[in-house]
């Protein structure tokens, strides 16, 4: 495909919703690259020779807006598949004391079928519950299942509605199977599993036996007890799923579940901690992990989800801490027992796709937004970057966090790659005396944990060399207390 014709940036636009949205479900099949433009709802389809754009008519009438934010896409034989959501018409409410809003009457959720050979667009379905400020379930993952020639559909996002769901894209017949809400999913052996979502943790997960077409559950009872380092998290969201080495991997905020869900006897899940620097720490939310060279690339990104307007007084301090940039988003490349840092971009990388020996990164520069945070127009600048492949095997990328400490304090957190560096310098400034234990683990299949190391922590400036850790790193204080933390890594 010349990569010319492929779309650089994309500047702020008419797409009543909250923040910015992104360049999502990039997939390159069959000589056709299509993403969705979000929020203007658009969906692309570029050849050499033409370049089509969808903006949602069989859905509703304009302004249209949304289209997808979790990479809803599929493809089957000459058939490309994708799903999310669309307001049609968008209604912006406008501004209104403490912010602004969109009444939620026209959105819908949606699974729609391009076929490559006639270069044509099907509406396969679409729900909405019309109601002003709720919304059926958004169609936030399609996995092809070929048993019975249909679609799993995931829906976790919305009010009603939720669970999976089995899309029969010849007769348009959608059927539940599972009340489960359920965010993203994968492939496990011959299972498909997905998890089991709340609003800042997952539950567990559900995998169906696609030959005996039965459902088997693995809860969650403890996150302590299974993380590698003994903690817990504040926040475990579900990122993406994918699978690999004869594990299910659940990329989440603050980390990865790693394991047998099925048959967890044969290797329980365990909890391996990944850039959980806080409130707003990197999360793998809104992206897509890409198969590279055996491994696993994944983004765990920076300012995924803010908020400026939360409706009270005491939230504020949640909004300052939603809006305090801890690092850079950071390009993972996992090759168990290794996982290392092999990019380090701005916020956020929304989707990613391989085209020869290049890599496609969808991205946005401004967080999806909640609250009273409605605006009228897409609030980022969206577009894709073209790296080369081989990013997989250069050098380290320098990479800097600063963490505030009245955040993390009194937790455990971290989980920093330092496999490649050199030099890697953490600093804390702290009002007050206390005791850190520092963890060493691997990404390895099971995770080892290696070391904990008591460090005295005096009040002013600590000045930590890590050069004696080459694994994964993360963190305890003992006490809360008020300061900074950073940490330098240089190749």
């Amino acid at each position: 495909m010349d990569l010319s014709k492929i779309p650089k940036t994309f500047s702020p636009r008419i797409g009543p919703e909250w923040g910015s949205g992104g360049v999502f479900g990039l997939r390159y099949y069959k000589d056709t690259l299509y993403f969705t433009l979000a929020f203007e709802a658009e969906s692309h389809f570029i050849y050499d020779e033409d370049h089509q754009i969808y903006k949602f008519e069989y859905v509703g009438t304009k302004p249209v807006s949304g289209g997808d934010t979790y990479n809803a896409v599929e493809t089957v034989d000459d058939k490309i598949y994708f799903g999310g959501w669309v307001h049609a018409p968008a209604i912006y409410a406008g501004r209104e004391e403490g912010g602004s809003r969109i009444l939620f009457n026209n959105k819908f959720s949606h699974v729609h079928e391009y076929d490559l050979r006639e270069r044509s667009i099907r509406l396969l379905w679409k729900e909405s519950i019309g109601d002003v400020e709720k919304w059926a379930g958004e169609i936030s993952e399609i996995i092809y299942d070929p048993a019975s020639d249909q679609l799993f559909l995931a829906r976790a996002d919305g009010h009603e509605n939720l669970g999976v769901y089995i899309l029969d894209p010849k007769r348009g017949s959608m059927n539940r199977l599972s009340d489960k809400p359920a965010l993203k999913g994968s492939y496990y052996l011959d299972y498909v599993c997905f998890d089991i979502s709340t609003i800042d943790a997952i539950e567990g997960f559900q995998c169906i036996d696609l030959y005996t077409r039965k459902w088997s559950y693995y809860q969650i009872k403890d996150l302590s007890k299974i993380s590698i380092d003994k903690g817990g998290a504040r926040n475990y969201s579900m990122g993406v799923a994918t699978q690999g080495y004869g594990r299910f991997f659940a990329f989440t905020r603050s980390g990865v579940f790693i394991g047998n869900p099925v048959e967890p006897e044969l290797e329980e899940i365990s909890f391996v901690r990944l850039f959980d620097l806080g409130t707003s720490g990197l999360s793998p939310r809104r992206t897509t992990v890409l198969s590279v060279g055996g491994g696993f690339l994944i983004s765990y990104n920076s300012y995924v989800e803010a908020a400026f307007h939360l409706g009270s007084q005491e939230l504020i301090l949640l909004s300052k801490r939603l809006n305090y940039i801890t690092s850079p988003t950071v390009l993972l490349y996992i090759t168990p027992p290794m996982a290392r840092i092999v990019g380090v971009f701005g916020a956020r990388i929304t989707s990613m796709e391989r085209i020869g020996d290049r890599i496609l990164l969808g991205y946005s520069t401004t967080a999806n937004l909640g609250g009273r945070d409605a605006s009228l127009i897409d609030s980022g600048v969206r577009g894709i970057t073209i790296i080369n492949e081989d990013i997989i095997l250069g050098e380290n990328p320098s990479y800097s966090a600063r963490i505030s400490l009245e955040d993390v304090s009194g937790r455990t957190f971290g989980g920093i790659p330092l496999y490649g560096y050199k030099e890697k310098i953490l600093t804390i400034y702290s009002d007050k005396e206390s005791e850190m234990i520092i963890y060493e683990y691997d990404l390895g299949l099971p995770p080892q944990l290696y070391s904990e190391d008591k460090i005295e922590i005096r009040k002013g400036l600590n000045k930590i060399d890590l050069s004696g850790y080459r694994h994964i790193v993360s963190f305890n204080l003992r006490d809360k207390m008020s300061g900074v933390m950073t940490i330098d890594l240089l190749a």
